[in-house]
């Protein structure tokens, strides 16, 4: 369904109505509604999420694999959860693997591949991505004599440079780490191309897709990459992180695990007990994005919801960027909402720290973040300090009036410094 379709589909929720599932938005702050655009780094929960969570604890928690109904409830709830995010990601339940975060995730992921790594072969990263997908293959680079190679960021676009991946990517490349979107500009990456070249070379493509879950639905299949990191908590879920893994690289790759767990996949590349409730959360925040569209199957609404809520949000953003341009001393980084991006936006007050930017924009009820993000690469490229960015990200709760709302703060913020 096409996303002109989606603007008069009366299957999909409104904005009022999917804000009546967040109980966060009856927030106040200094006597304003609270609006939240740290969406970037955490969106809020809806209601139905902490309940499957607190049902979990409640009623059904347990270890897992004993013969008492408690645990076999938890492993069932523990198989719901991988066929929900399977859908999810267009994946099957046994590609699915949990862990505390994607930066765990992707450590341990790093460390079982780079058993086989060593003098001569090599790393592919980029100078856009969050550093959770460059610091766990500079360690292995370290660790085993790996070469490490940069894909230069184009600063004037937010950009990767593909001239400059494509010389990266070579006959001794072994893994090619790249983002879908960069966390801090909002661009959206060709991650598809990048393994059509990684796999041209023999070499596999490992995609972080935390800042871009969120925003546009995921096809592992439609992507064709090896392995796909995200986290719930950034698409209305608990803090718990998801693994994608090609089901023969999950059984074939050398994970470090005790010698009586399973040796199976997923399990095989999962350490430990693991956060059932938070699992359980998860495949709620899945089931909550595809409850808000119609369609005959999860994956059929989640793909309706995604594709209406992109065309809400490609509005916001408009508003969002052409508003923030218009004030002068202001300065917005990253593509512009003609191009390829997700709805985050970035940008910066002449001679304004970022935090100031920030708590003067707290104390109006909106709430923003601000610094580097994680993606310290993207801010030193940029040429600014420490100080970074600050960062405006929509959600599906996100209102004309709270965009108008930001937009106007910043402008008091900029007239009030240029007045001093």
């Amino acid at each position: 369904m096409t996303q002109a379709a989606h603007q008069t589909d009366p299957s999909l929720l409104s904005t009022d109505e999917i804000r009546t599932h967040f109980p966060a938005l009856d927030r106040r702050h200094q006597g304003y509604p609270v609006a939240y655009f740290d969406g970037p780094g955490g969106t809020q929960v809806p209601r139905e999420v902490v309940e499957a969570m607190a049902d979990y604890l409640y009623h059904h928690n347990a270890n897992t694999h004993w013969a008492y109904p408690a645990s076999a409830e938890t492993d069932r709830a523990i198989e719901r959860a991988r066929e929900a995010l399977a859908d999810f990601l267009n994946a099957s339940p046994a590609e699915i693997v949990f862990g505390a975060n994607m930066t765990t995730l992707t450590f341990h992921l790093a460390r079982a591949l780079g058993r086989e790594w060593g003098a001569g072969d090599e790393i592919v990263v980029t100078e856009l991505d969050h550093h959770a997908n460059v610091a766990p293959w500079q360690a292995i680079a370290r660790e085993h004599g790996v070469t490490l190679r940069w894909v230069k960021m184009v600063p004037e676009t937010g950009q990767v440079d593909g001239s400059d991946l494509e010389r990266a990517i070579g006959k001794n490349t072994r893994l090619v780490a790249m983002g879908a979107a960069s966390n801090a500009l909002g661009t959206v990456n060709d991650v598809r191309q990048a393994g059509e070249m990684a796999h041209a070379a023999g070499a596999l493509l490992f995609v972080d897709a935390v800042h871009s879950a969120p925003h546009l639905l995921t096809d592992v299949r439609a992507l064709d990459c090896d392995f796909l990191t995200c986290s719930a908590y950034k698409f209305y879920g608990p803090h718990i992180g998801v693994l994608y893994g090609n089901r023969h690289l999950l059984e074939s790759v050398d994970f470090p695990k005790l010698m009586p767990a399973p040796d199976a996949a997923p399990e095989r590349a999962e350490t430990g007990t693991q956060n059932h409730e938070g699992m359980v959360g998860a495949a709620a925040a899945v089931d909550f994005l595809a409850s808000l569209a119609g369609g005959a199957t999860r994956r059929e609404r989640l793909a309706a919801a995604f594709d209406a809520l992109h065309f809400r949000h490609a509005a916001l953003v408009k508003q969002l960027w052409e508003g923030l341009s218009a004030i002068d001393g202001m300065k917005v980084y990253g593509p512009p909402p003609t191009a390829a991006r997700t709805p985050t936006v970035s940008f910066t007050v002449r001679n304004v720290p970022s935090s100031k930017v920030a708590g003067s924009l707290a104390e109006r009820g909106v709430f923003v973040s601000h610094g580097d993000f994680y993606a310290a690469t993207v801010v030193e490229r940029l040429g600014l300090g420490e100080e970074g960015l600050v960062r405006a990200g929509c959600a599906c709760y996100t209102t004309e009036d709270e965009v108008g709302r930001l937009v106007e703060g910043v402008r008091a913020v900029a007239s009030s410094n240029v007045c001093k």
